[in-house]
């Protein structure tokens, strides 16, 4: 592990100043990921920039009716709060699903979004990898690829970006916002993550020196009815295969909205709009809900090993949808009153 300084932050101007000042400058969250790379000798940074003591830990209703995450609240947090519950239940459920209690309770928002792929070659430094020495090859494409890329992904990397999380706001439309020393600026998810290309290195369009301040969720009354649902290979935590966030709204009989977005199958978080075009203002039917996933993932290229993603992928669509379509229970009464 290379030597490097340590720096504890209270205030955003702070830690920007810091950053902006130094390139080889990295912030320090929950370290769920960073620390354990900079032990495998992948990152390398020359300062840590220790964020969590910042006042970007709440959870608050926007004026408009979405909701605003603090950069540093917990996925604990995260996950529990009645709000996100509610108003987002697939977010609280991908954060459920993302990890143990403990590492939840350390983890934050914007380090989440930060994580980087659990590809076996990226993350051992005596192999090739073109995300992490650009041009040195990708060795997946001919070695073990069966948990990678299907869809979005290039000759120059398969990888697969490992959040759950992710997946949730992706499908919500989040935004996330950011401080530079030249101000603030705003990123929608949609384009936060750079598309693989042949410059797999470069994963997000942050400007230099940006420190992550939060996530916008703008009000969406489909996300009410929404569940999220991730496929792993054992029944502990582990990173998906496959997983899909889903939100559906149908009146008498005929889909009015739907959001969806897979995991596990591209470098980012995939929205599935083509799937969505296909849905929006047609009927509520299996026969729909397959021929929307068919639509998506006509783009998919598969792998010799990884080809299994794409009937995975089908049938996740199809019973989520499913499942989201029945009709829900009225709600309970209490003294005449619901609740």
């Amino acid at each position: 592990m290379r030597e490097f300084g340590y720096r504890r932050v209270h205030d955003v101007p702070g830690a920007v100043a810091l950053l902006g000042a130094d390139p080889d400058a990295r912030c320090l969250g929950g370290g769920t990921n960073l620390v354990d790379l900079m032990k495998a000798g992948v990152e390398r940074p020359g300062l840590l920039i220790d964020v969590r003591a910042l006042p970007l830990d709440r959870i608050e209703a926007t004026d408009d009716g979405g909701l605003r995450i603090g950069a540093t609240v917990t996925n604990s947090d995260l996950a529990a709060h009645p709000e996100v519950r509610r108003r987002y239940p697939a977010l609280a459920q991908a954060v459920l699903a993302g990890a143990s209690g403990q590492l939840r309770n350390m983890a934050t928002v914007g380090g989440n979004l930060l994580q980087r792929t659990r590809c076996g070659y990226f993350t051992d430094p005596a192999r090739p990898c073109n995300k992490r020495i650009p041009g040195s090859g990708c060795p997946a494409l001919e070695g073990e690829h069966h948990n990678h890329a299907i869809l979005g992904a290039s000759e120059h990397c398969v990888a697969v970006h490992p959040s759950d999380m992710g997946v949730a706001l992706a499908a919500f439309d989040a935004v996330v916002s950011y401080e530079t020393v030249d101000g603030p600026g705003e990123l929608p998810l949609a384009e936060f993550y750079r598309p693989v290309g042949d410059t797999p290195h470069l994963e997000t369009a942050l400007p230099p020196g940006a420190l992550i301040t939060g996530v916008t969720l703008p009000p969406a009354p489909v996300a009410a009815h929404s569940r999220y649902r991730k496929v792993r290979e054992r029944a502990s935590y582990a990173f998906a295969i496959g997983s899909i966030a889903a939100a559906l709204d149908v009146r008498d009989g005929v889909i009015r909205d739907v959001r969806l977005a897979f995991g596990a199958v591209a470098s980012r978080p995939w929205r599935a709009r083509e799937a969505e075009r296909v849905l929006t203002g047609g009927p509520a039917s299996a026969e729909a809900f397959a021929a929307a996933a068919d639509a998506e993932l006509a783009a998919a290229e598969a792998l010799p090993h990884n080809g299994y993603k794409v009937t995975l992928m089908r049938n996740l669509v199809i019973a989520m949808l499913s499942e989201l379509a029945e009709p829900t229970e009225p709600a309970e009464l209490n003294g005449g009153t619901a609740r």
